[in-house]
């Protein structure tokens, strides 16, 4: 073959470099590229473009200008370097076409890794706020705190890259000008004069005469004036301050710390002319001798005058921790303090508690959730991987209710199902219907009531129905799945077969094409995705399947509640409800509180936002419920299109909305010693109450209880709610001192209710009713005998339930075998006043406690005025029902021992 031409061949060959390079450049990002298409498709099922386009731009703007303005100000130090040597850069050829891509390199890197950009499109947020006039302003320098919340970290977080950029052009000045002065120590190779030896010393580090250079005094000038602005920040921040016995600037901070730091600023601006002449020693001793009196000063002051008169000098400062922290989790918002006054009750009246009584929970949701699993699962890769409280209206009356969805956990799957790649993708993508009850009825073998249960959906209760209970989006899924396929999905087992269907729905994105099918192998790592042969033009791909990964996914700026519940709509849908949190650590003078899902906790805590997700098409919905929070309110505005008002919420998920389990906790965590409001009490601690505790499961080991959603009516008021309450108890001590209940119905959800008891009464806690029911002989005589080989005393939670003036303590006592964990609810204990009731059953006990059998129907029938019989004659029904069970078990127990002799009998 005859070779091409010089003049042709030499652009061929470059024409052949440039076309490998894109090549290659295209496979290295070829993976970049498939996860931005499936990226956006994602985003777009979720109808979210534009906020997927907003946070893309949020993330490289910031980073962007941070970057350009690094580049510029390492430019003017690499230029200012040569300068100081003598050297232009147009007499560096090879310098020059190299520089720039060092130090725009080296500004991007800086600039990325450096920059939060979330802290500073808050702030951007933040500037479209108008600040209402009653909002929380810090007592020191009367700043709103969206000041705090916005603006102070935003400007520590500039302050921090200047800081960093100035050094960095600080060493690019010297690595400039020090690397060609020793550069210029070396001589060209044809020069007979010879090479001088390169020593790292300290004398080869030094830049003789860079302190009479303006740059260098410039840089000193801006030192001074970033000193000067960290110690102004710094002045914000001691309202951040941690102490001992509070959080804030105490009398010390604010009287002796500010006033120097002041000083100190001042010092450091007066220190700027002597550096600019050069005066650099003077200016140092300056700044030592001010920042000596800022630190021994104080310190001083703390120790003579304070510490000895520390309870009426700091008593100001406690009272302004005390409204802070109210202020932050929100105990002070929505919120009444009353008193419990207890009385010596000891029976129930069943028609003022109706309502109550009929929905008092038997079924603690840990043991249901194991009985439900052994007696639901219908097949071994079916799971119940939660069960939430709810309530629902059943009959015409508020039912407190116990439901589980049934998921599918391909995990679970035979070897060698699971390790085919159609059966986890393509067969078994979804979960199948729910199982419910209600709390309080069990069967007379001790197994729970279902109202829905098996599949398809059987439904024993009015009211009801199931049109979608194909569960795709759940808390227990894998990702990803694909629908409308050439292969039918499993369903749920029906005898012998397997019931199949195909996906009706608009969930997921479509993976119909050459480019989807590429995009979605090189995303996942996958290769089946794109050789498949099951994939149809309606073929669909579903990802972030997991509830709560798909709320962070879309919103990661959120804290979201790691215990979503599920709800059936009034048309028969599956849908999750999630609660979501704004949550901040610059509230001035708030304490630092747990909170559960954040490793550092939080000293400002608000449940902003609801959130609904589609259990069949994965439609996400944000509704804003706090739209008073600062930090909601930045969000509305950087996102306009993702979240909706809370009145948008339709009724009938409305009704389902309730008070977060996890927001509770905290505010319960604050109140046990926030409910001190005097200062001196405070400082003291003489008055912490510390959460309950009571005896769960087997362990044997107090722990604390467990907010408890009860259906009740509050002391003073007339109709039954559902309530999130928690009883607490003076610290070391056992007996009940105050209780607390957040109200979940209509206009008053989010209201807090404080109560508080009698310090001069003593009222059981339910520890003591814990030690009164392992002292009580028939009680501990039972748990000893069921706890033999074969089976296990399973202890429920102990829930507290207020009366009028009296509290009903229930504790379900349950019976498992060792091997298989289904709970059987076998006995039921009472408490009231001195009275301690053990039964069969919740039915016996209660009419044990009402002096007779009442049948819990409904308010109407136990209102109706009992016959005059007598209590003896009213107690008949419940001990032949009791002779009957008794005759029942011993004739069990005479086959069993007869199966044993007939098994022992030689043949």
């Amino acid at each position: 073959m005859e070779a091409l031409p010089e003049r042709v061949a030499g652009p061929y060959r470059l024409s052949r470099l440039i076309l490998i390079a894109v090549v290659v450049v295209l496979i290295a990002s070829s993976v970049k590229i498939a996860d931005f298409i499936i990226e956006y498709n994602w985003w777009k099922e979720v109808g979210q473009v534009d906020t997927w386009v907003s946070m893309l731009v949020y993330g490289i703007a910031p980073a962007a200008l941070g970057a350009v303005i690094a580049f510029l100000a390492l430019w003017i130090a690499q230029a200012r370097g040569l300068q100081f040597v003598g050297l232009r850069l147009r007499e560096l050829p090879l310098y020059s076409r190299l520089v720039p891509f060092v130090l725009g390199l080296v500004a991007i890197l800086f600039a990325s890794a450096s920059i939060d950009y979330w802290v500073v499109m808050r702030y951007v947020g933040s500037l479209r706020l108008t600040v209402p006039v009653d909002i929380w302003k810090d007592p020191v320098f009367s700043r709103p705190l969206p000041f705090y919340l916005f603006d102070l970290p935003f400007y520590s977080e500039l302050l921090s890259f200047v800081f960093v950029l100035w050094l960095l052009c600080v060493v690019v000045f010297w690595l400039t000008a020090r690397g060609w002065q020793l550069a210029d120590r070396f001589r060209r190779p044809w020069s007979r004069e010879p090479v001088e030896a390169f020593n790292l010393d300290l004398r080869t580090l030094l830049l003789p005469g860079a302190t009479r250079s303006n740059f260098i005094r410039m840089m000193g000038v801006i030192l001074l004036l970033l000193f000067a602005a960290w110690i102004l920040l710094g002045n914000f921040e001691l309202l951040l301050n941690s102490y001992a016995f509070m959080t804030g600037a105490d009398y010390v901070d604010e009287k002796i710390v500010l006033p120097l730091r002041w000083v100190l600023i001042a010092i450091g601006l007066a220190c700027i002319p002597l550096v600019w002449k050069g005066w650099y020693l003077r200016a140092l001793g300056l700044l030592a001798a001010g920042y000596a009196l800022t630190f021994i000063l104080p310190g001083l002051i703390r120790v003579s005058y304070v510490r000895p008169n520390e309870i009426s000098i700091e008593r100001p400062y406690i009272e302004r921790h005390i409204e802070a922290t109210s202020a932050a989790f929100g105990l002070n918002r929505r919120a009444t303090t009353r008193l419990f006054p207890v009385s010596g009750q000891e029976t129930v009246d069943v028609a003022q508690h109706a309502t109550l009584l009929d929905n008092i929970r038997l079924w603690d949701w840990r043991a249901y959730t194991d009985t439900i699993t052994q007696i639901q699962a219908l097949r071994p890769y079916y799971t119940f991987p939660d069960t939430d409280v709810d309530r629902y209206i059943i009959d015409g009356r508020i039912k407190q209710v116990l439901l589980s969805p049934r998921e599918l956990d391909v995990r679970q799957l035979p070897a060698d199902a699971s390790q085919s790649w159609v059966n986890p993708n393509l067969v078994y993508t979804h979960g199948f219907g729910v199982v419910m009850s209600e709390v309080n009825k069990t069967t007379p073998d001790g197994l729970p009531t279902l109202l829905i249960e098996n599949a398809p959906p059987e439904i024993k209760s009015p009211g009801f129905r199931l049109t979608q209970p194909e569960i795709y989006y759940g808390e227990d899924t894998h990702d990803p799945v694909f629908v409308n396929t050439a292969q039918q999905e499993f369903d749920y087992p029906s005898g012998g077969q397997n019931k199949y269907s195909r996906y009706q729905g608009n969930g997921g994105f479509p993976i119909d094409s050459f480019l989807m099918k590429a995009a979605g192998a090189l995303s996942l790592g996958d290769s089946n995705i794109l050789f498949t042969r099951y994939f149809t033009s309606q073929s669909r791909m579903m990802l972030h399947r997991n509830v709560r990964e798909r709320l962070e996914y879309l919103t990661s700026f959120l804290h979201w509640d790691g215990d979503p519940y599920l709800v059936i709509t009034d048309d028969g849908r599956l849908i999750w409800m999630v609660d979501g949190y704004t949550t901040s650590q610059f509230h001035p003078y708030s304490a630092t509180l747990p909170v559960a899902g954040l490793n550092d906790g939080a000293n400002y805590l608000r449940n902003s936002v609801k959130a609904t997700v589609d259990a069949y098409t994965g439609k996400i919905s944000l509704y804003v419920f706090d739209p008073a929070d600062p930090i909601i309110q930045v969000y509305q505005h950087l996102f306009p299109t993702l979240f909706l008002p809370a009145s948008d919420m339709p009724a009938d998920l409305r009704r389902h909305a309730r008070y977060p389990e996890v927001l509770f906790r905290t505010q319960a965590e604050a109140y046990r010693t926030f409910h001190m409001r005097d200062p001196q009490v405070f400082y003291n601690k003489e008055d912490v109450w510390e959460i309950a505790s009571n005896l769960y499961g087997q362990s044997g080991k107090p722990e604390p209880m467990s907010p408890t959603y009860v259906v009740a009516t509050l002391p003073g008021e007339r109709d039954p709610e559902f309530l999130l309450m928690l009883p607490f108890t003076p610290r070391g001590k056992d007996n009940l001192i105050g209780w607390m209940a957040a109200r979940c119905d209509g206009d008053r959800l989010n209201e807090l209710v404080f109560f508080q008891l009698s310090k001069q009464q003593l009222v059981y806690g339910p520890m003591q009713i814990e030690s009164r029911i392992d002292q009580d002989q028939n009680i501990s005589k039972d748990l000893s005998l069921w706890n033999q080989e074969g089976s296990r005393v399973r202890r429920g939670n102990l829930i507290a339930l207020p009366f009028s003036e009296a509290f009903l303590y229930v504790e379900p006592i349950y019976i498992q075998a060792t091997e298989a964990r289904m709970p059987q609810l076998k006995k039921v204990v009472l408490a009231m006043g001195n009275r301690l009731i053990y039964r069969d059953t919740f039915e016996e006990a209660l009419a044990e406690l009402t002096n007779g059998p009442v049948p819990i129907k409904g308010a109407e029938q136990a209102a109706a005025p009992a016959s005059p019989t007598t209590a003896a004659d009213q107690r008949l029904p419940a001990l032949a029902e009791r002779l009957r069970r008794l005759r029942e078990q011993a004739g069990k127990l005479v086959e069993e021992i007869e199966a044993i002799q007939k098994e022992a009998t030689p043949k």
